[in-house]
């Protein structure tokens, strides 16, 4: 399918590798929409399809709320740049029968509802593909679609506890905490969305699309990483253990003067300049290897303190840079997106709302080399496009 242009009463991404693709996001909350808006930041059409009765619930999570009637949710902004809003009801004979119209010019369809709610619809995997055996399914779920727990309902918090992401996160094991951001729920988002261009790219030899499936466990499990083989392989239980690596030391948060900074020595080279700045012998018995070290953390970390406590974070992060050593300050929010290199790397984008006017934006993670030029939309208001995405519809069956 070749996706015409977008109406010219809205700015969005023209540009990227997806620029031929329509997404049918049926999603809502986050997991859902943070994939179907990866997809719109690399150039797809992303159709939002909302209840007409207040639309997707992350319209009402707040505070913070925007606008002149604080009534717009910054939440709700975070996960839905460069889409439309259409207003469907997926109960109603009219609404199942558009439904059933987008599905046929659509190349992926993205879904978060609970295992079985689809269907009931009259909207299964078999039917979506008997109007359209072309497209490509994301289904997102909280803890699978299958297996003995695989109907249950997930939040994200509920997910970081069960798939041991807890566990590993706070200052101890007895005080377990969540990770800030969302974290599950991104995961899951980013797994389906590269699921997603796997899925197309298959297509494109077989002329099939495939149900793609990832849940906010999956996503949380595919963390682990070495965490995951410490107790697959090693026999070892990972447990929390503050601001510090669980393998490597020194790799964590120390305190100087006026407050704490990150020191990362990955290798007994760094190790070796790290300790040469705070006067710390390197062929100390205790701190030779990583094995050493790791092992002697606490007095290492107590050495290595007494050492930064001479001095302020500002005197430090310039001798580590001078040294070659990774270290860093520990940014607010406010700092992060006022930060220059933030900015340089296109992670800040300005758009257009039509209530707020100008305003900015978390921009795309990604930049492709040789596309310049691009812009982004505003998360659009609820039903915004019924008209025009209607228009494009009829344009498009003719």
């Amino acid at each position: 399918m070749f996706f015409r242009p977008w109406s010219a009463c809205r700015r969005l991404i023209l540009l990227g590798p997806l620029g031929d693709i329509v997404v049918l996001d049926l999603s809502r909350a986050l997991a859902g929409p943070h994939a179907a808006q990866m997809l719109g930041d690399l150039g797809a059409r992303v159709i939002k399809v909302e209840h007409p009765d207040g639309g997707d619930e992350s319209r009402g999570w707040g505070p913070p709320f925007a606008g002149p009637d604080h009534d717009i949710s910054t939440y709700f902004l975070a996960a839905n740049r460069n889409k439309q809003s259409i207003t469907v009801d997926l109960k109603s004979a009219e609404g199942k029968e558009l439904i059933e119209r987008l599905v046929r010019q659509s190349d992926v369809l993205v879904e978060n509802f609970r295992t079985g709610v689809l269907d009931r619809l009259g909207f299964s995997a078999e039917r979506l593909h008997e109007l359209n055996p072309r497209l490509v399914i994301l289904s997102i779920t909280g803890f699978g679609h299958d297996g003995p727990e695989g109907g249950r309902p997930g939040y994200d918090g509920i997910a970081q506890g069960e798939g041991g992401l807890m566990s590993l996160t706070g200052p101890s094991p007895d005080e377990p905490y969540r990770v800030g951001a969302s974290i599950a729920d991104l995961l899951a988002g980013i797994h389906g969305a590269y699921g997603v261009a796997g899925a197309l790219y298959e297509r494109e030899r077989t002329g099939k699309g495939r149900v793609v499936r990832t849940s906010l466990l999956a996503a949380v499990t595919g963390v682990h990483a070495y965490h995951g083989t410490a107790w697959t392989v090693g026999g070892k239980v990972p447990a929390a253990g503050g601001n510090h690596h669980a393998s490597i030391a020194p790799y964590g948060t120390f305190r100087c003067s006026d407050g704490m900074l990150q020191i990362a020595a990955a290798n007994d080279g760094q190790w070796k300049k790290v300790a040469a700045l705070l006067g710390i012998d390197p062929a100390d018995p205790r701190y030779t290897t990583n094995r050493e070290r790791f092992a002697h953390r606490d007095e290492l970390i107590a050495d290595m303190e007494r050492a930064l406590a001479a001095h302020d974070r500002a005197h430090w992060l310039a001798r580590l840079a001078d040294a070659g050593v990774p270290a860093g300050a520990i940014r607010s929010i406010d700092e992060v997106y006022a930060w220059e290199q933030t900015r340089s790397q296109g992670l800040v984008v300005e758009v257009e709302h039509p209530v707020l006017g100008k305003i900015e934006l978390p921009g795309p993670p990604l930049r492709f080399d040789g596309l310049t030029g691009a812009e982004h939309s505003a998360p659009p208001t609820l039903g915004q496009d019924n008209d025009s995405v209607l228009a494009w519809l009829r344009e498009r069956e003719r």
